[in-house]
């Protein structure tokens, strides 16, 4: 059986982004339109005939516009089932005609919040007639088409065109999730705003709102999916970082790629001085700070050049033609910065499958924000470990304290640290990383696969001594026994930065204090799985 044609329309948008052309189209298919307000005036202007809503009505509106469509003579029209007799005697009784396609999407809150507005506005930027619109509309897309993004005006023309005026089940079926999902955004967005003006950072009930960016070929793995969501946050912009990149170039970003870059430019960001992180499966294998790009990038590839094969280079500059030239031939996956130099970008594209992505700024490492992790049957949230130490805060805990070159040595490990996947031991000297442990069960282990590391790569290098000795070493929690630091000594370490905490630090310290070498807590940890 054949769908009926659309014969009435309701239009009440605010972004009015191509409403003028899909309305000019319903009037040339012989659709009565209906709107309001600034909708109504916008369309009038451009020539579009249409009744206002408080015509058919017969009611105008009120109270500064907060009550319009509220109204059983529109409500009716929308939610009346057509198959039903009882449906069609009663808006036969009560004078109520059909609304066939609904357009509408909501006030501007976010937008209205981000700007500054003062409480008042953000209120009266809540909007309450859209939703019910929408919802209404939606629960009956057995007949009523309801369109809440601009992007889907042309499918809904498309259909109409295809199908002598009507629109398929099809076509309003997929509409109606995406108006479930534009009113669930926009009630977390406003939910969230309110938990926050009250100071509520985990509010007893929370609605995340995402945006897809990409649909991924596959997620971690290749039988599993994926797709990549920007969040969606009140008087807030995406975080500067794999949301708000742009791809120059290179293949189809994948999970895993968007995953490592993530981490990789947090760790970039972490520095004042031009950076270079080097990740691979989510860890650094070589970070270091230089005097410009290229020598930052050339000793982080130092550190470990077997494993940054294949892996994520970030930077915390706008990519220069040097750092490229230095880069050379090494093969990597992504190269991520907040902005890419002419001639950079003109080198880069010699090579077609690098994925470089411009993400137009640096993340704020001290800012505050919320983390989300899946666990089976919930979520676990925290906030964003913003933690961040400087030389002030540092407890001198030996008798020898730190040099100066020891302490700024000791200050970088400790940054880099926090984003090692615990257990996690940084070795690093003049600037740079020399050796890294991670994720092992002990914190011995990582202190001598560290270790290891390091010998490898300078016997590679054909380097005389180790690259360890002299070198300082950062552990991202205390140390619960005396072996993993005489570990770090036994490489060469000479000053030691821990968080400090353990029940037997009297014992590390002694420990220490017999080594010879400087040690200082800081009193926070940075632990990361």
């Amino acid at each position: 059986m054949a769908e009926p044609p659309i014969a009435r329309a309701l239009i009440s948008v605010s972004d009015k982004t191509g409403v003028v052309e899909l309305a000019r189209f319903l009037q040339q298919s012989g659709v009565e339109i209906l709107s309001t307000g600034g909708t109504a005036k916008t369309l009038r202007e451009a020539g579009i005939k249409l009744r206002d809503v408080a015509e058919v009505t017969g009611f105008p509106e009120i109270m500064d516009g907060r009550v319009k469509t509220l109204h059983p003579l529109i409500h009716g029209g929308i939610l009346a089932r057509r198959d039903l007799p009882e449906h069609r005697a009663a808006m036969k009784t009560h004078g109520i005609g059909a609304i066939d396609l609904v357009v509408s999407n909501l006030y501007p809150f976010a937008a209205t919040v981000a700007k500054g507005a003062s409480r008042e506005d953000c209120i009266e930027n809540i909007d309450i007639g859209g939703p019910a619109l929408i919802r209404a509309s939606a629960k009956n897309h057995e007949f009523v088409a309801i369109v809440t993004d601009p992007a889907d005006y042309a499918a809904v023309i498309n259909d109409m065109t295809a199908n002598k005026g009507a629109t398929t089940l099809a076509l309003r079926r997929r509409l109606a999730a995406a108006a479930y999902a534009h009113t669930a955004g926009y009630d977390s967005m406003i939910s969230q705003w309110m938990a926050a003006q009250e100071n509520e950072t985990f509010p007893k009930s929370i609605v995340f709102a995402g945006e897809r960016k990409q649909q991924l070929r596959y997620g971690e793995n290749p039988h599993q999916a994926a797709a990549f969501y920007v969040a969606k946050e009140p008087g807030r912009a995406p975080r500067p970082g794999v949301a708000t990149a742009t791809q120059l170039q290179g293949k189809e970003l994948s999970y895993n790629n968007l995953n490592d870059t993530d981490a990789a430019y947090e760790l970039a960001a972490e520095f004042d001085a031009p950076a270079c992180a080097i990740i691979k499966h989510a860890n650094p294998c070589g970070v270091a700070v230089g005097g410009d790009l290229a020598s930052a990038f050339k000793l982080a590839l130092t550190c470990d050049p077997v494993s940054a094969f294949g892996g994520i280079i970030a930077v915390n500059r706008a990519l220069d033609l040097a750092t490229v030239e230095a880069i050379g031939k090494l093969f990597v996956e992504v190269i991520i910065a907040p902005a890419i130099n002419a001639n950079a970008r003109a080198a880069l594209a010699q090579k077609q499958n690098l994925r470089v992505l411009e993400a137009g700024a640096m993340p704020d490492p001290a800012a505050s924000g919320n983390m989300l992790r899946a666990v089976a049957g919930g979520w676990l949230m925290q906030t964003r470990d913003s933690g961040r130490i400087a030389a002030a805060d540092l407890k001198m805990v030996t008798k020898r304290a730190p040099t100066e070159a020891e302490r700024n040595d000791l200050l970088f490990a400790f940054r880099v640290a926090k984003h090692v996947k615990s257990n996690a031991i940084v070795y690093a000297k003049g600037g740079a990383t020399v050796g890294i442990g991670a994720g092992q069960m002990s914190r011995v282990d990582s202190s001598r696969i560290a270790a290891w590391k390091a010998r490898e790569a300078g016997e590679a290098a054909g380097e005389k001594e180790p690259r360890t000795k002299g070198c300082v070493v950062a552990s991202d929690a205390f140390f619960p026994f005396a072996d993993g630091l005489m570990a770090a000594v036994e490489a060469g370490a000479t000053a030691v930065i821990q968080p400090g905490g353990s029940m037997r630090d009297a014992e590390i310290i002694a420990a220490a204090d017999q080594a010879g070498i400087a040690m200082v807590f800081t009193g926070i940890r940075h632990f990361r799985h």
